[in-house]
């Protein structure tokens, strides 16, 4: 008996505990999450020698009607010190156009918003295939006025036509 009691105490005891900390996210909510960061050397992409997430960057989640082109709901977020932000929506937004979209960088020195990559859309319905509830965004991203001094050996290293940057 005592191994019986052993045993089950062994087998509820992780589920229940895995369980309680699963955050709590009802049947209708949507989770949009994505990163924002900083390009240094003005690709227009991000790579592992010349980008940095940005903590402190400003993004407004914006939803509007397809017909109208009328807001229908926004929110903003705040990154936090990986550069990942996160929007909880409540409710299905299903013949809406979403966008996720940069609006200030904290960051002074890395504070241009990079063209064509400044926002990210989103669909937040839940009538279109994906199983999931997260919705992930494109990293969207700034860049510094000026780029750095190692880009150029970058240029090269990616291939990167000189008149683009």
């Amino acid at each position: 008996m005592a191994k019986l009691v052993i045993l089950m105490v062994l087998c509820i005891l992780p589920a229940i505990a895995m369980a309680a900390r699963r955050p709590r996210i009802g049947k209708n909510t949507l989770v949009v999450q994505g990163r924002t960061y900083c390009e240094t050397c003005k690709f227009g992409f991000e790579t592992v020698e010349s980008s940095y997430f940005i903590s402190g960057a400003t993004v407004k989640l914006v939803c509007k009607n397809r017909k109208t082109m009328e807001e229908v709901y926004t929110d903003e977020a705040v990154s936090d010190r990986n550069g990942n932000y996160k929007f909880i929506v409540h409710e299905d937004h299903k013949d809406e156009m979403c966008d996720v979209m940069l609006v200030k960088s904290s960051d002074k020195s890395c504070s241009k918003i990079t063209k064509g990559r400044e926002m990210s859309r989103v669909i937040l319905n839940h009538y279109n295939g994906i199983a999931s509830q997260i919705r992930y965004a494109n990293n969207m991203g700034f860049e510094k006025e000026v780029s750095d001094v190692f880009c150029s050996e970058l240029i090269k290293k990616y291939q990167v036509d000189e008149d683009d940057v």
